[in-house]
């Protein structure tokens, strides 16, 4: 039954790849989507089991790697987080399936599209499932790659090819740090199956290794490589750039990175590998710092960006953030929670965006709509119920878990968790800000589209409303019915899944933090609230005629070029790069001193001492009396200088042959 998880998902894939031509397209579409849902089904199944029951299960199919020290099968590992991580992955991908029926039934390529959202759900969910550090790099892998064709979907689209490139060469930044990671606890440990690996990491916590020059602690090291994969795939500061980009895919391949599988890898990897985090204390600050930053610069980002998609995309990646710094205070079990009720309200916003994109004829600037709440109000309905979870309205399942993270970063009582704390509220502030301005400027101001536009549009069908509705009753309830069994005092939901060293947690004190600081972020975000509707409703003039002042256009061209990190990457790196790989590699190195040392050099050089050697056989006897005589002397010193100079008897011999 285990198995069926992943051999649907699997069929799937290859039944809309191979037998597409046979199903057609309506074959495709049902056929792929039925399967999700059968899989859906069964992890709700091995849910219940799992982590009700605690009934761990740990099944090994076949032997992969045997040989000598490195001895590596093909197993699967169902514990309560991989059980949690199952449901929240087929959930989500049953309904972005059912929702690609309609809005990709117009598209002539359906089969390869739902083949490839089938093996995107295949591989993610062998990636949670995997029991070793080998197999999960392999599904990692193979997760990049269905998102760059996923992406790239539409590939007479210029921007989706250079999206889908982007997307892919960030991560292989983040990917090289992990197999590092994965080397070295290959290397220390001599084994990568994740039961061996922790058993010995408490023993290990002590030792230190030489690596680049420094000696670190072997933990710590491992655990930074690990992380900077994480960084590459959730989208952290400094590799974050890909995520907005990928925003050229179809709108349900949007949804389903951002939601429930690529983005998510990172942080279920930081919390399955939290029995190495634990022992390092400067790893666990890496994680936060670098998650308190993702959460503010995000946010900010998103502040001013003009495309539907593209704000949202940025809202990901501020709560990926959130979810990061979570686990980096050793709130593992926080951090899945919030990764959870993410996934449903921000697919929820995405879909919707998808309707509302569909109805306005393609475009994605809000700023050419407005109005829209009247023409498609069940979309608006639903975009606002996901916009308030977003914003950790109260009692929606935004609120259960964002709050809770930024009370246990106040509750560490340390520089690192008031900095987390600090910037997480804020963080909230702008969330709710951008949140408003999406729903104001698209719903409710004045219509600022198309009048043929505006006249054409209408809500979703229903197999377009159907997932949105299904998606709206978990962004309001599953944070309230699931946070005593995932985060609860003395829940016994996670068992040996996530570990904890007993200083590390903080979960009690942040109950018993003052009061003020547990209401601060949901003030920040009803203020946000207040404040973006105020303005863009009465001050909107205000706002524009600030704009373009000089301080104002400043404020504006930093935010919505992205805090200028595609310029500094574009112009100072990678531009240098290019340089230095045509100027100095290409021009100096490849064809300069290689050429001259290698073999064009020593072609010329052949040449010239063949073509001056020819001269010498002029055909005059003269010539050949002066080279026999001046070789004769040359000799005849040679074997006079014996007795002044020790010479090898063997090398002298040759050396004379040689003349002679």
């Amino acid at each position: 039954m285990y198995l069926i998880i992943l051999f649907l998902s699997l069929n799937s894939a290859f039944v809309c790849s191979f037998l597409g031509c046979t199903i057609g397209s309506i074959g495709s579409r049902y056929f792929s989507t039925f399967s999700i849902f059968i899989t859906f089904a069964i992890s709700t199944f091995v849910f219940f089991e799992v982590g009700f029951s605690g009934s761990v299960c740990c099944l090994h199919v076949f032997k992969w790697f045997y040989s000598e020290l490195l001895n590596i099968s093909f197993g699967f590992l169902f514990d309560s987080l991989t059980v949690v991580m199952l449901v929240v992955i087929s959930s989500v991908s049953t309904l972005v399936h059912f929702y690609s029926c309609e809005y990709m039934s117009h598209d002539p390529h359906v089969p390869r599209f739902m083949s490839y959202l089938s093996l995107f759900t295949f591989f993610m969910l062998v990636l949670v499932t995997s029991d070793n550090f080998l197999q999960m790099f392999f599904a990692w892998e193979c997760v990049g790659l269905c998102s760059y064709l996923l992406i790239n979907f539409w590939f007479t689209r210029l921007q989706a090819n250079k999206a889908a490139i982007k997307a892919m060469i960030v991560n292989r930044v983040g990917d090289f740090g992990l197999i590092l990671g994965i080397l070295c606890v290959f290397n220390y440990f001599c084994a990568l199956d994740y039961a061996s690996v922790f058993a010995l990491a408490h023993y290990s916590s002590k030792i230190s290794i030489s690596f680049v020059c420094f000696n670190v602690n072997l933990i710590t090291a491992i655990c930074i490589l690990l992380f900077i994969g994480a960084v590459g795939k959730s989208a952290q500061i400094g590799l974050h750039v890909w995520l907005p980009d990928a925003m050229e895919g179809p709108t349900p391949v949007s949804a389903l990175i951002h939601a429930a599988t690529m983005v998510t890898a990172g942080v279920f990897l930081i919390a399955r590998c939290s029995p190495l985090f634990e022992y390092s204390a400067d790893a666990l600050f890496v994680v936060t710092f670098f998650g308190a930053c993702t959460a503010f610069l995000a946010a900010t980002t998103g502040l001013l960006q003009n495309d539907l998609k593209r704000v949202i995309a940025y809202s990901t990646c501020s709560q990926l953030g959130y979810m990061v710094f979570a686990c980096g205070l050793s709130n593992y079990s926080v951090g899945i929670f919030h990764l959870a009720n993410h996934a449903f309200f921000k697919a929820l916003l995405f879909l919707g965006a998808g309707v509302v994109i569909h109805a306005v004829q393609d475009e994605q600037d809000f700023r050419k709509m407005g109005g829209l709440a009247k023409i498609i109000p069940f979309t608006y309905g639903l975009m606002f119920i996901g916009s308030l979870s977003l914003t950790g309205f109260p009692f929606l399942s935004g609120f259960y878990s964002k709050d809770v993270i930024l009370e246990v970063a106040f509750a560490r009582f340390t520089i690192t968790g008031h900095f987390a704390y600090w910037l997480g509220s804020l963080a909230a502030f702008f969330t709710a800000f951008y949140s408003i301005r999406l729903l104001f400027l698209t719903f409710l101001t004045n219509v600022n589209g198309f009048r043929p536009v505006i006249l054409s549009a209408h809500d979703g069908e229903l197999k377009l409303a159907l997932p949105l509705a299904a998606l709206a009753v978990p962004s309001i309830f599953f944070g309230f019915i699931t946070r005593d069994m995932i985060i609860g005092f003395g829940t016994s939901f996670w068992g040996n899944a996530i570990f904890n060293l007993p200083e590390n947690s903080t979960l009690i004190e942040s109950e018993f933090i003052p009061f003020f600081f547990k209401l601060l972020p949901l003030i920040l975000s009803l203020f946000g609230v207040f404040c973006s509707f105020l303005l863009y409703s009465k001050f909107s003039f205000d706002l524009f005629t600030f704009k373009m002042t000089f301080i104002g256009n400043l404020i504006y061209s930093f935010l919505n070029k992205k805090w200028l990190f595609d310029k500094f990457y574009n112009e100072f790196l990678l531009q240098n790069v290019i340089d230095f790989g045509y100027r100095i590699s290409y021009k100096s190195i490849d064809r300069g001193i290689i050429e001259i040392l290698g073999p064009h050099g020593i072609s010329n050089f052949i040449f010239s001492v063949a073509f001056n050697l020819n001269k010498l056989h002029a055909g005059y006897i003269y010539h050949y009396v002066i080279c026999i005589i001046f070789n004769a002397i040359f000799i005849i010193v040679l074997i006079f200088s014996v007795q002044f100079f020790v010479f090898d008897t063997r090398l002298l011999m040759l050396f004379i042959t040689f003349f002679v």
